[in-house]
């Protein structure tokens, strides 16, 4: 099952672009990840400062 951000809670601060080993996440206003890309690793979740990534 894929992870998924929370639009309501995501800043945008890029933390979890960096840490996505397969560059599932696209950058905007509110960070998208790609279901049909992400591994399901949650390095994105566990990195992100606001708990806004969760399994889908």
């Amino acid at each position: 099952m894929a992870y998924t951000i929370k639009e309501d809670a995501c800043i945008a601060c890029g933390t979890c672009i960096d840490e996505c080993p397969v560059e599932a996440i696209s950058a905007g206003d509110v960070y998208v990840i790609d279901p049909s890309v992400c591994t399901d690793c949650g390095t994105c979740a566990d990195v992100c400062p606001t708990e806004a990534i969760v399994q889908a």
